[in-house]
């Protein structure tokens, strides 16, 4: 049992309000800053729930920390001298294990700041406790409720598994954060420190939409039926093909991204979850990240819940709702399948996220289909996506087993239930035409044939 349940369990605060309660753990940042020692191991929220006042001043306190902080996390949305300062003083005192490699991890990588923790995204918060147990926990979370809770409304990736064991809770406390239905209400009672802030959530805004973009999001969203259920990732391709799916009925959502092309779908009439197997009526999601409308549309929105990673996220959980649909990225895919997400080479680009996760799950679902929708060519057109064979030290992110579908601006590689060979005609005929020949002399090289 966690200190602050007892706490509960032995009534500390009965015959408080809770607007008493509230006030008695309200203070300021810096006295939050005060609560971190030397050797903590601090977990935090991310996304939408990314406590940046937190992190901006965390580097303040370097001068008396005399043993190294450790931190976990995922996508951090802002620039921290914690994560990416030259100073010895600094990156000396702090370091980031973190589940998915940012830019800013990636600029101080060699600075020794960071470590990757390869896992999939439905076993971040177990694998994290099983390695070493978080003592501090920080989230930004929303104003407190008529009911004493405040909403840690857009990131359970990963969270609940750890707040619930540590023991110093921090919160700061925006009222721009949403209060989103599901698993996010937290006591005010948990935290030992809350401080109150007035910031704009992260804009996350679509890159520009070239024709090639635009003509993958239409193959893919012509494969999109009616009653669908449907999980979207990151990036513009995959809020494109959501704009293209407002004409369609009944679909149904099971995503771990909530993002504003979803959104707009609810709001339209197209989603209405009533076909889904589980959580029938419901939206799903393990986080939240976007535009302001898709921050104020979550805000109070009956239909939709917010749960941890390890259900949204669990592959045979995916896999109960019939016809499901998934649509991620690759960074690089060979002519046999294999899916690589997340690396250039050996070097960590990004993180496997819930590229396997969705993948097993879709291919296991009764009608489901898992699509990697990405434009055939990188490097203003100098390199194919499509590979004879991984480049050397790659990462497979998703077995040649599930792979399914690929996309490209010119077309569907229907790889399921084909042949290797089957699979390299089928990966030629989407590749761009400049690179379809020395992909067929390759592909008799290593008798793929």
């Amino acid at each position: 049992m966690s200190k602050k349940l007892d706490e509960y369990l032995s009534r500390k605060y009965q015959g408080m309000s809770h607007e008493e309660v509230y006030k008695s753990k309200l203070g300021t940042l810096q006295n939050a800053l005060d609560l971190i020692e030397g050797g903590d191991c601090i977990c935090f929220s991310t996304h939408g729930s990314e406590p940046k006042a937190f992190f901006e001043n965390l580097h303040t306190i370097a001068d008396r920390i005399d043993k190294p902080i450790e931190m976990w996390g995922t996508v951090h949305r802002y620039k921290y001298e914690v994560i990416t300062s030259a100073d010895p003083k600094i990156c000396s005192k702090f370091h980031m294990n973190s589940f998915f490699c940012d830019g800013w991890m990636r600029e101080s990588h060699p600075r020794e700041m960071n470590t990757f923790f390869p896992v999939n995204l439905h076993n971040y918060g177990t694998e994290l406790r099983k390695t070493i147990r978080p003592n501090v926990f920080v989230a930004q979370v929303s104003s407190m409720d008529q009911y004493g809770y405040c909403h840690m409304s857009c990131d359970l990736q990963h969270t609940l598994e750890n707040i619930y064991q540590a023991d110093k809770v921090i919160f700061e406390v925006n009222s721009y954060a949403p209060k989103v239905g599901g698993e996010t209400a937290i006591p005010a009672f948990y935290a030992d420190v809350i401080y109150e802030v007035e910031q704009p959530l992260y804009q996350l805004a679509d890159p520009a939409m070239g024709e090639a973009e635009k003509a993958v999001a239409g193959y893919c969203a012509e494969m999109v039926k009616d009653g669908d259920c449907i999980q979207l990732g990151f990036g513009g391709i995959p809020n494109a093909i959501g704009a293209s799916l407002m004409d369609r009925l009944d679909l149904g959502i099971h995503t771990e991204q909530i993002g504003s092309s979803m959104a707009k779908l609810m709001d339209c009439g197209a989603v209405t979850n009533r076909l889904k197997k589980l959580d029938t009526g419901i939206t799903v999601g393990t986080f939240i990240i976007g535009d302001d409308f898709l921050y104020n549309f979550v805000d109070g929105h009956p239909r939709i819940n917010l749960k941890r990673g390890a259900y949204t996220n669990d592959p045979f959980i995916i896999a109960q709702q019939d016809n499901m649909v998934s649509i991620n990225a690759a960074l690089q895919i060979d002519l046999t399948g294999q899916v690589c997400a997340e690396s250039i080479g050996p070097k960590q680009f990004s993180g496997t996220g819930g590229a396997t996760d969705f993948a097993y799950g879709a291919y296991h679902s009764k009608g489901g289909r898992a699509m990697l929708a990405q434009i055939s060519t990188t490097a203003k057109g100098t390199i194919s996506r499509i590979q004879p064979v991984l480049q050397p030290g790659s990462v497979v992110s998703v077995s040649r087993n599930l792979t399914d579908m690929v996309v490209t601006e010119y077309g569907v590689a229907k790889l399921r239930q084909r042949t290797v060979k089957q699979r390299v005609e089928e990966l030629i005929a989407v590749a761009h035409p400049d690179f379809r020949a020395e992909l067929r002399k390759d592909a008799s090289k290593y008798m793929y044939y």
